[in-house]
């Protein structure tokens, strides 16, 4: 009687879902961190930095700096939790899920510590939009996100008011004396949008802090301060920040979770085959 050849079944234990559930989102932040790093390091190529390095100076207030930072760290992320599902490689996943611990400790610490610390936050994002102020003219990426921030998000004017504007050289009273035409004036950022406006004025900032200035002022610009309409935002969005926070924590944690158990899984398959 013929022998029966027998074949080795495979049972292995790793489930595939889980691998390519992992493998699949963590891809797209690869790639998204790989944008976000890349626009960053390209707004650095623009303003010459790298062949000028005496602009570092206020590196952790410089837009493509902190792009490339968090392009930096999402890539990171990524790239572990995407290779290492994929390889079914124990070591980048428990990297991954180090590396999701980590941020979320660092996310809970630094929304604990702004709780506590609500003044000391205040003073910190003070001192942050006077530099911006200071250095508008000298950064590109800082006067966008200026203009960004008084235009189109929180729709203010300066740190307290319009006045705050006589901190930078440009906007300054005293520089119509060596004439500059922006003096005792404010960005068109914040200018008051006007109804069906299709091209922007960029010369609506100008007079408007002189003496005797033609218009009503509170309706040609924003007499907000930015501080505070930032504090507003903050209590009318309160909800939809924490709910976006704890979704953050949710999905962070899910992603420990799935990491742990497909390391498990393939660690319990290679035991099971040595």
């Amino acid at each position: 009687m013929p022998a029966v050849r027998k074949y080795r079944r495979d049972t292995s234990e790793v489930s595939c879902c889980l691998k390519y559930v992992i493998f699949g989102f963590n891809v797209i932040f690869w790639w998204l961190g790989l944008g976000i790093m890349a626009v960053g390091v390209w707004a650095w190529t623009e303003k010459d930095t790298f062949n000028n390095l005496s602009r570092l100076t206020n590196v952790a207030l410089d837009p493509a700096f902190i792009l490339i930072l968090v392009g930096t760290v999402t890539f990171i992320i990524g790239f572990t939790g995407c290779v290492g599902a994929l390889r079914e490689n124990t070591c980048l996943l428990a990297t991954y899920a180090i590396f999701l611990a980590l941020l979320l400790l660092l996310e809970m610490t630094v929304g604990a510590l702004g709780f506590v610390f609500k003044d000391w936050i205040k003073s910190q994002a003070t001192g942050g939009f006077q530099a911006f102020i200071i250095h508008y003219r000298e950064d590109p990426d800082q006067q966008n996100l200026i203009d960004w921030i008084q235009e189109d998000w929180l729709q203010c004017c300066g740190i307290e008011g319009p006045k705050d504007w006589d901190r930078n050289n440009y906007f300054n009273c005293s520089s119509s004396d060596i004439g500059s035409r922006e003096a005792c004036g404010v960005p068109f950022s914040c200018c008051k949008r006007k109804p069906n406006e299709i091209i922007k004025n960029k010369q609506c900032g100008y007079d408007v802090r002189k003496p005797g200035y033609n218009f009503e002022v509170a309706k040609v610009i924003y007499e907000k301060g930015c501080v505070q309409a930032g504090e507003e935002w903050m209590e009318r969005n309160l909800l939809s920040i924490v709910t976006g926070a704890v979704g953050t924590a949710f999905a962070q944690i899910l992603g420990i979770c799935f990491a742990q158990k497909l390391r498990a899984d393939i660690l319990a398959q290679k035991a099971k085959w040595h």
